[in-house]
């Protein structure tokens, strides 16, 4: 967007973020900024004109100390966010101002937020495996190179702590960017994650923005288009892969359905804003797989009251490759990361893109599961005595794969005390095959709980070596 000159304007009315300026000739144009208050300090971005005279904005700042009458300064420029190597290892607010106490930031260039999708002509259309190392996620909903995946749950069943280990594991052995967008959620998270990636030492491939709970709407609306504007700069400039985390994208729907009400529009269901398939297709579609590098997605979406039925967890359903869906029952029964095997679903798990073996040994997990599940109503009435030798054949497996799917995490170390596990595709499935084939029958289901590959639990319950074959000759029996 070209940088416009234009006369100064003075507010004509001011409701909470919702700011009203009148200018005597040529209004800005939509998405433009505006700078009112001591120094500017006060920004606000133009959504409508509303007549010849007048235009209505939503403050990405605090309005505190705004009053009718007073001078507004048009930028004639959108919103930008900086964008370069200088960018890198810093943590940003959504004006692109460093929030971590360091140097002001040298070696970037500014860009607008407000960027087109890539065009199709652009986009590859070769499907690649993404490994993270969670033995549930690769085998029965991997992720794609160049897709988008969601973490769907309610509140406290894990998407955080499971967000976070992903990065862990994924920036070791993955040599592009990776960019966290932190939408609307808590700042103490915030500066827990800044802590946990200075530790384990890979801020130098990150950059953090964060649009906090604490923060006006308008910012927690427009942070998500400042990181994707980053991750572009990435891909397109520099021609590296990028790892893009977005926690939360429901609170993303959530501000714009504050701006969109403050803004005077007319909700539509359950009090959304009318316009949140278009406003969520915008964000979404700009995360892509191009001829130039990819911009890989994990995004944490907060399901209100665990219904999946609400039109924000339907539509931003619709654009991911991956739906991973996080269970509170499994929570609860303490099977970690608390992932349900049935409503979790990838568009990768196809024979053509997994290979025929990993596809057929995915249906038969849930199979088996499925089975399960449809079984446990007969144990809980009648026992697991009543059930024939088959059918307890299928509880048994399922149990056991239950167990193996749990996993110890490098982020929880210090509360479980568990060693963290990051396991390749091939041991997971390695594993998988050989419960059910029922090699496994005689080892205890607890053994399986919250272990890496299988072959620990042949080390963990390898029976010690007679005393005879030590020494060398057969045991003395009593008389």
């Amino acid at each position: 967007m070209e940088r416009v000159s234009l006369a100064p304007g003075t507010v004509a009315s001011v409701r909470g973020s919702v700011v009203d300026v009148q200018f005597e000739g040529q209004l800005p144009p939509i998405y433009s900024l505006l700078r009112a208050g001591p120094e500017g300090s006060i920004v606000i971005e133009v959504l409508a004109q509303r007549d010849a005279r007048h235009v209505r904005g939503i403050a990405l700042t605090p309005t505190q100390g705004l009053a009718r009458g007073m001078p507004v300064t048009a930028t004639g420029g959108p919103l930008e966010a900086p964008v370069g190597k200088g960018a890198l290892s810093r943590m940003f607010d959504v004006f692109g101002r460093p929030i971590d106490r360091g140097p002001a930031v040298t070696d970037v260039t500014w860009r607008s937020v407000h960027r087109a999708p890539p065009p199709l002509a652009r986009r590859s259309t070769r499907s690649e495996i993404f490994e993270t190392g969670v033995k549930v996620i690769d085998v029965l909903a991997p992720l794609e190179r160049g897709g988008k995946a969601g973490l769907f749950g309610g509140a406290g069943v894990g998407k955080t702590v499971l967000l976070t280990e992903m990065i862990h594991n994924m920036i070791g052995h993955e040599k592009g960017v990776s960019i966290f967008c932190g939408i609307g959620e808590r700042c103490r998270e915030g500066e827990d994650l800044y802590r946990t990636m200075k530790a384990a030492g890979v801020l130098p491939s990150m950059v953090m923005l964060f649009g906090q709970m604490n923060e006006p709407p308008g910012s927690r609306f427009r942070i998500g288009h400042a990181a994707l504007t980053m991750a572009e700069y990435f891909r397109d400039d520099e021609r590296r892969d990028v790892l893009l985390l977005i926690d939360n994208i429901f609170r993303f729907v959530q501000a714009g359905m504050e701006v969109s009400g403050l803004m005077g529009q007319m909700p539509s269901r359950l009090g959304y804003q009318p316009t949140l398939a278009s406003e969520i297709a915008d964000l979404e579609e700009r995360i892509s797989n191009t001829d130039s590098g990819a911009i890989t997605s994990l995004q944490a979406v907060y399901v209100p009251a665990d219904d999946f039925t609400d039109p924000a967890a339907v539509h931003i359903f619709s654009h991911l490759s991956a739906s991973i869906v996080l269970s509170r029952k499994r929570a609860s029964e303490g099977l970690y990361p608390a992932v349900d095997p049935l409503q979790s679903s990838s568009k990768m798990a196809t024979p053509g893109i997994v290979g025929e073996r990993h596809y057929r040994l995915a249906q038969e997990i849930r199979q088996t599961l499925a089975e399960y599940a449809g079984l446990k109503d007969i144990i809980s009435m009648l026992g697991l005595e009543q059930l024939s030798p088959k059918d307890r054949k299928v509880v048994a497996r399922a149990r056991r794969l239950e167990r193996f799917l749990t996993q110890p995490f490098f982020t929880t170390e210090k509360f479980s005390g568990l060693r963290g596990k990051l396991v390749p595709l091939a041991d997971a499935l390695d594993g998988c095959e050989r419960i059910l084939r029922d090699e496994l029958g005689d080892v205890p289901e607890s053994a399986l709980y919250m272990i890496g590959a299988i072959g620990e639990v042949e080390r963990s319950t390898a029976k010690p070596p007679p005393v005879s074959a030590k020494v060398g000759h057969a045991p003395a029996h009593a008389p």
